[in-house]
């Protein structure tokens, strides 16, 4: 790029409080840049992910990857969360206008139901990737510290339920243990016994980088129809219970759900190193001394 400035954005996202909910990067390119420089800068905010979205010759339309500190992923619904509230708070899109990404999982649209500055509700059009029931892999209960009532496996992830709320929040997993199963990530969920929400849940991925993700909005495809079928609902409410907490709104429809949350950025910065080849040069010993 000749301008080697890149506008840089960290948003808290599925919270309406600083601080809280689930925060990820967000880096607007004008055009597309090389992996090695993309996992570079992910390794560099160190954040569960980064998001890079790059317009498309449709001006509602954008390309959106996302990477998290070691790795690139195939979905992440809170760096979506993020992007598409950037790019509404910065003024690229008009509050009124969806915004179209197209991303390893396809077509993502999401819309906003109101005006920024004010943390509203973004709805996001995720693909379902419901579960289906598998033995309880060995060594899981010994990494989770519990017995499963139902352990089920999604296109990504385990999903693990357990007997209630106050189990999910109390679960101190070996992340050493969890690292070696062939997934993505754990998920672990309870009904909720809090009246506002149905369900609660927490999820674990040292495989990516990440030993507890504070709010994952790509889980809850796989939490959605789990709970739909079960509560026998189409519209729920859920809470992940990390320490840094964050609320989702979902509705099932056909084999999508949408998820929706809210929003606040946190940071607005510029990436001053440009991207071209990465090279790395021996430091002077001399210097060292």
């Amino acid at each position: 790029m000749s301008d080697t400035s890149i506008p840089l954005f960290q948003v808290d996202a599925f919270t309406n409080q600083p601080y809280a909910g689930n925060p990820a990067a967000v880096c607007i390119l004008r055009q597309p840049e090389n992996v090695a420089w993309m996992q570079a800068v992910a390794s560099e905010m160190n954040l569960s992910e980064t998001a890079f979205i790059v317009p498309e010759k449709d001006v509602h339309s954008f390309n959106l990857r996302w990477f998290t500190p070691i790795t690139e992923v195939d979905m992440c619904g809170h760096a979506t969360l993020a992007s598409a509230h950037i790019l509404w708070e910065t003024g690229m899109l008009p509050n009124e206008q969806p915004v179209s990404f197209y991303t390893k999982s396809g077509l993502l649209v999401c819309r906003s139901n109101g005006n920024w500055p004010e943390p509203k509700w973004i709805e996001m059009d995720f693909p379902s990737t419901p579960e289906k029931p598998i033995p309880i892999p060995e060594g899981l209960q010994l990494a989770l510290g519990i017995s499963p009532k139902y352990v089920g496996m999604s296109q990504f992830d385990y999903l693990v339920e357990v007997d209630s709320e106050e189990t999910v929040r109390n679960l101190k997993p070996n992340f050493t243990l969890l690292k070696t199963f062939s997934v993505r990530g754990v998920i672990v969920t309870a009904r909720s016994s809090a009246p506002e929400f149905d369900f609660v849940s927490r999820f674990f991925a040292p495989a990516v980088g990440i030993n507890e993700d504070p709010v994952t909005g790509s889980a809850h495809c796989c939490l959605a129809p789990f709970w739909g079928h079960r509560l026998e609902k189409v519209v729920m409410k859920a809470y992940q219970a990390s320490t840094r907490g964050g609320v989702v709104k979902l509705e099932l429809l056909n084999q999508r759900v949408l998820i929706s949350g809210q929003a606040l950025t946190v940071l607005k910065g510029t990436l001053i190193a440009g991207s071209g080849s990465l090279t790395f040069e021996k430091p002077d010993e001399r210097q060292l001394k």
